[in-house]
């Protein structure tokens, strides 16, 4: 057993997100972590065993698993593989201005893996994501996002969950992430949300522990912290008038939140 968890990183640090063919000379590899990137990984081709956390997921293809940055996983394959790896920063999504895409990326993120039939247009969209991904323009970025929310809709669309022993649907976490959508104000309380679902702050906080391993106010953090980013890229709004339209009284304390959760402060993230 090795002594350190191993982390890795297979994105260049200027990227924000990458496409690629999946390796078709993997067959084992070691238990190890992302450097804090979210992985989407379809197999159209292959056998063997995938391992996240404490599960042990049989791969029988075309199937798609989801890898998220806290979790450990490895592979043990039998057959040659094939498919396609879409690697993803969380910059990239804060980046984004569109909201059923970072909602499609939730309801992914409580998954592990999720099985279909054989299907053209999924296979087409990985194809043309990597070629895009290849090209660097002023269009790049939207193009992308583009093909990444048609992606990960019909999937949604045709997919079926793998569920490993004793996993459930997280109804109360999906209910919160649709009203963080849905509200019109953002209100950063997480005894806010808890009322409006009827439910106790320690449930829900259980709910997204269970579902993704982060805690409510995590989640919370996660979605005002790019809301914020969304207005300091595309708006002209000042940060003090920023942070009193995410709640905060004090627009020092939104500039020490800002930078805790991304490590800028958001005029420097500004100028980036």
């Amino acid at each position: 057993m090795a002594s350190q968890l191993i982390i890795k990183n297979k994105i260049e640090i200027e990227k924000t997100i990458k496409v690629a063919a999946f390796k078709k000379e993997i067959r084992k590899t070691t238990p190890h972590k992302h450097n804090n990137y979210f992985e989407i990984i379809y197999m159209s081709k292959g056998s063997g065993y995938h391992y996240i956390d404490s599960g042990k997921y049989p791969i029988e293809s075309p199937i798609m698993f989801f890898i998220r940055k806290e979790q450990v996983h490895y592979w043990e394959l039998d057959t040659e593989p094939d498919g396609f790896v879409v690697i993803i920063k969380k910059l990239f999504i804060q980046k984004s201005l569109d909201n059923e895409l970072k909602s499609l990326f939730e309801k992914f993120s409580s998954q592990n893996s999720l099985r279909f039939e054989t299907n053209r247009t999924i296979q087409t969209l990985f194809e043309l994501l990597t070629e895009e991904n290849k090209i660097e323009s002023g269009n790049t970025f939207h193009i992308i996002e583009g093909l990444l929310k048609s992606l990960l809709a019909k999937v949604l669309e045709v997919a079926k969950p793998v569920m490993k022993k004793g996993e459930t649907r997280m109804g109360l976490f999906h209910s919160f992430l649709d009203l963080l959508h849905e509200d019109d104000a953002i209100h950063n309380k997480v005894n806010f949300y808890a009322k409006q679902l009827n439910t106790s702050p320690q449930n829900l906080n259980m709910a997204c522990r269970k579902a993704i391993d982060q805690s409510a106010s995590e989640v919370l953090a996660e979605f005002i912290t790019c809301e914020a980013t969304r207005l300091l890229l595309y708006t002209d709004q000042t940060v003090a008038e920023i942070s009193y339209l995410l709640e905060f009284n004090d627009p020092t304390h939104f500039v020490k939140y800002f930078k805790k959760n991304t490590g800028h402060t958001p005029q420097a993230f500004r100028r980036l």
